[in-house]
């Protein structure tokens, strides 16, 4: 396949409508599938991640049926229950979807069956047993392939870490008190949807608060779930009651690239719009409102304190409006972290056009990510001048950005990954001269219409 070139723009304008977010979509996908009756999910996305999440229910005797070919994407979720599933003819095939490997692992430590789940390459060597011990510790019993980790810290021996393909014997599960050791969301939505299944109360403490779209939905579906600060507790054995109709609203990742873009490019205005504003989502948003951007939010609605649209009560959502502006250097703590760990490779690229010195501290969950998302965004921007090292202090790892006059454009790597590569297009799109990436088809996994919509926004 050969390069795909990027060339330079002077400014975007126009408005634009982003797909659904994948973290509320997939989960959403889960949760229809465990309620014995039919739910309607609206604005679906049709990236390979949430078709996947599609997949496997499918293979566990889901009936699905898609729309997705028309201006209002949707699909019809017959859910079984609980315990509705059928045993698959043989193992299921996750893609590369960490959200879904593990929220599913959650929900077949519930089952009386033994199933096995593969993956694909870059999943393969996503660390597993975050969310493995857990699970085993309700009584679940899941095997995997193992390998001790590289690097080892000193005076302690190196836990074996444990890798895709899985497979799990679930059924009985007993509740426990689960206090996290590293923050994660998907961990934390994983042992949520295995007390489903479990006797007694099961809860979840967190280091950090994390994305708190699972107790959202579970909360819609009637789950008799409690938050008391970063404690969630989940009763089980109580099955769960469909609000029958989702609207899953706009991407807050997929609109972070477009927030960049207008930032840094002068004379640039967008509207996004029915973008989804989970506070635990916000994270980009604030970072680069301390940068300096000037982004606005407009009709809004947040459940609970205004009347609610017909099928969409359980997430804030509303429209930004955001302008080109001159950004600054910040520093982001390690505490600001899980809030917008997904968007740390475009705020980068905003980082090397703010004036003064940038600093991500504790990005250690970025080496493990589809790619190495310190390495690839390091190798990548360094190529086009930029300012970019990694830092080691006190056993995490930080990023330090200074910010240069200009980009130049360069030969760059997605590295496969999605976030990497939809994050060099913008960063190519402001730099001085043309920008080459090796290939961008990985950016289906979460956003196959980036281009069309960015399209709409040049001039």
């Amino acid at each position: 396949m050969g390069f795909f070139v990027v060339k330079p723009i002077s400014s975007v304008n126009g408005v634009i409508i982003l797909p659904g977010d994948k973290s509320i979509a997939c989960r959403s996908v889960i949760i229809s599938a465990i309620t014995a009756s039919k739910t309607t999910i609206e604005n679906f996305p049709a990236n390979k991640d949430c078709l996947y999440a599609v997949g496997v229910f499918k293979k566990l005797g889901i009936k699905v049926e898609k729309n997705l070919n028309k201006g209002k994407p949707s699909i019809i979720v017959s859910g079984k229950g609980l315990y509705g599933f059928n045993k698959p003819k043989g193992p299921i095939f996750v893609g590369d979807s960490g959200t879904i490997l593990r929220l599913v692992l959650g929900v077949l430590a519930g089952q009386s069956f033994k199933v096995g789940l593969t993956a694909g390459r870059s999943l393969s060597q996503r660390p597993m047993r975050r969310v493995t011990e857990p699970l085993r510790s309700m009584g679940a019993r899941i095997k995997a392939k193992g390998k001790r980790p590289a690097c080892r810290q000193a005076g302690k021996k190196a836990k074996l870490e444990e890798y895709p393909p899985l497979i799990i014997q679930g059924g009985g599960l007993r509740s426990i008190t689960y206090k996290m050791p590293v923050a994660s969301a998907q961990v934390k939505s994983a042992v949520l949807l295995a007390g489903l299944y479990a006797k007694g109360s099961t809860k979840v403490i967190e280091p950090i608060k994390t994305r708190d779209h699972t107790e959202r939905m579970l909360k819609l579906f009637k789950a008799d779930l409690k938050i008391l600060r970063n404690t969630i507790v989940i009763k089980g054995a109580r099955e769960l009651v469909s609000p029958h109709k989702i609207y899953i609203p706009g991407d807050i990742s997929s609109a972070s690239f477009f927030l960049v873009l207008a930032s840094i490019l002068p004379n640039s205005r967008i509207r996004i719009r029915n973008v989804s504003l989970n506070p635990s989502r916000l994270g980009i948003i604030k970072a680069l409102k301390r940068m300096g951007a000037n982004i606005k939010t407009q009709n809004s609605y947040l459940p609970g304190r205004q009347a609610k649209p017909k099928t969409q009560n359980y997430e804030p959502m509303g429209d930004l409006l955001v302008k080109s502006s001159t950004l600054k250097g910040i520093k982001v703590r390690r505490a600001d972290i899980p809030s917008l760990i997904d968007e740390l490779p475009i705020l980068m690229v905003a980082a090397c056009y703010a004036k003064g010195k940038s600093i991500f501290e504790g990005v250690n969950e970025l080496r493990v990510k589809e790619t190495d998302r310190i390495k690839s965004m390091s190798e990548n921007l360094s190529k086009m001048g930029a300012s970019i090292e990694a830092v080691r202090a006190r056993g995490a790892e930080n990023i330090v950005i200074r910010g240069v006059k200009e980009l130049i454009g360069s030969r760059v790597s997605s590295f496969g990954d999605h976030r990497t590569a939809m994050s060099m297009i913008i960063a190519g799109l402001n730099a001085k001269d043309r920008t080459l990436i090796d290939d961008i088809g990985c950016i289906n996994k979460s956003f196959p219409n980036f281009l069309s919509i960015l399209n709409l926004l040049i001039k």
